[in-house]
């Protein structure tokens, strides 16, 4: 039996690990989850207008072009290993010692060869670096590996149910940015290379801390497998195209701005940018917390899942959305500067793409969860296509705001791809997709039960949401 068609976890005798425990509300879950990651939110954009006020418009785009290619470089060469520890381990709980470990190595394996590659590209396209000093690409470079690890044992923390701990090293990197950079600021001290330095710590203690997660409140770390391995790669390789022209969906433009229209152009994008993935943040919430019932749900039972939290993330969005595109020039000049005017109409025309991203995620990460990564990626696939060729035939005339109509149009396309791809290949409804008006009426209940009562995301609540559907009839 393969990780690729099992379904269901092992029975209670089986040996093994002990199995994790399923918080009793998911609502609770997931309002924590989202909260958490409202918070880095704000830190992120605090450490963007410390960056910005102090380094300028160039500084700030120096900093965004050094992380973009860590990150992008890091997520293009996780082969899919995350997607297979979080189905594996939901699916499997005794694979997850070795799991750890073979991250581990995957990691080292993978970051090594990313490194050469990128290096090996700016040495021959110098234009690739975007102007960067040799020590800061290097700096960049090296941090690949330690974001690989990361992202690997974020997934199986979050597959153990453990949303606290994900949420601590989440949150933990905006803390050391503000921190380190407010304290540099104040005293004069601050630089290009210090700023990336900061983040990159950031980074590494969040890997400490799902390695202690799990290592001490999980599974542990056991001997590596070649044979799960295999499998791993097996999965992962089917969800790894996604994964990447998702990335490129998200990333790819702001290194293209960069290495095309300059410094100073990414720095305004950039802010533009920062303010729009706040609309993101609630279905990659969403997303990270279901995901773990999705893995252990039967095919009908998913679909109801994620009908319910899509039809609850529109209500959210809609409002959030229209309330960004009015307030943007309070959040972007006001608030940063007048050297970042442009960026006014570059965030309403990202906004706009809002429910595209919102499909992609929730209705993607649905497929992926039913052992179906190959649709998700078609998905995006399309996204990705639109969002290449809009970007080269936009950004060099446009700077900014071309990458900004790119995003948004190709946010769309996606959306409505995975939107008939999920109810085609899970025979669902798009019906169910549509939100309701007791879908407002029940979470306006939910939220005040919640109100009503003290935060505990192991604690469950009973006023009726759609949310709390999902706590019904659970897979044992």
């Amino acid at each position: 039996m393969t990780g690729d068609t099992v379904r269901g976890a092992p029975s209670p005798s089986a040996p093994g690990p002990k199995q994790p425990l399923r918080p009793a509300s998911l609502m609770s879950s997931a309002v924590f989850t989202f909260g958490t990651s409202i918070t880095v939110a704000v830190l992120s954009l605090v450490n963007v207008l410390i960056v910005a006020r102090t380094l300028g418009a160039t500084g700030r785009g120096q900093v965004a072009l050094l992380s973009a290619i860590a990150y992008l470089t890091s997520q293009i060469s996780l082969f899919g290993v995350e997607q297979a520890n979080v189905n594996f381990a939901g699916t499997q709980p005794e694979l997850r010692p070795k799991l750890a470990t073979n991250s581990f190595l995957f990691s080292i394996v993978f970051g090594g060869a990313a490194i050469c590659f990128v290096a090996g590209l700016v040495a021959v396209f110098p234009d690739v670096g975007g102007g960067l000093s040799t020590g800061l690409l290097w700096l960049s470079l090296l941090s690949i590996p330690i974001l690989i690890f990361e992202t690997y044992l974020l997934m199986l923390v979050r597959a153990d149910y453990r949303f606290a701990l994900a949420n601590v090293g989440f949150i933990v990197v905006p803390i050391v940015n503000v921190a380190a950079n407010g304290t540099l600021a104040v005293v004069g001290a601050i630089t290009v290379g210090t700023a990336f330095g900061t983040w990159v710590a950031g980074q590494a203690l969040g890997a400490l801390i799902f390695a202690w997660c799990i290592q001490f409140r999980s599974a542990g770390f056991g001997r590596a497998d070649l044979a799960v391995a295999r499998r791993m790669l097996g999965f992962g390789v089917k969800a790894q195209g996604g994964r990447i022209m998702m990335l490129g969906n998200y990333k790819l433009d702001q290194w293209l701005v960069g290495a095309i229209s300059g410094a100073r152009e990414l720095g305004i994008y950039s802010v533009a940018v920062a303010w729009a993935e706040a609309l993101f943040y609630l279905p990659t919430a969403l997303a990270a917390v279901q995901r773990p019932d999705l893995v252990r749900a039967s095919r009908r039972e998913a679909v109801r899942q994620t009908g319910v939290v899509f039809r609850a993330a529109t209500l959210v969005t809609l409002p959030l959305a229209i309330i960004m595109v009015v307030a943007a020039p309070i959040l972007c000049v006001t608030i940063f500067g007048s050297d970042f005017s442009d960026s006014i109409i570059q965030l309403r025309v990202l906004a706009a793409g809002a429910f595209g991203i919102l499909a992609l995620k929730l209705l993607g990460n649905a497929l992926t969860a039913q052992q179906k990564p190959l649709l998700e990626t078609a998905a995006i696939g399309m996204a990705f296509v639109v969002t290449l060729a809009l970007d080269v035939a936009l950004i060099p005339a446009n700077g900014g705001l071309g990458a900004a109509a790119a995003s948004s149009i190709a946010y769309t396309v996606g959306g409505i791809a995975i939107t008939l791809l999920f109810a085609r290949q899970l025979d669902a409804r798009l019906s169910d997709l549509v939100p309701r008006i007791d879908d407002v009426a029940a979470s306006w209940r939910r939220t005040k039960g919640m109100m009503r009562r003290r935060t505990d995301v192991e604690e469950p609540v009973l006023a009726a949401s759609p949310l709390d559907s999902l706590d019904q009839n659970q897979p044992t």
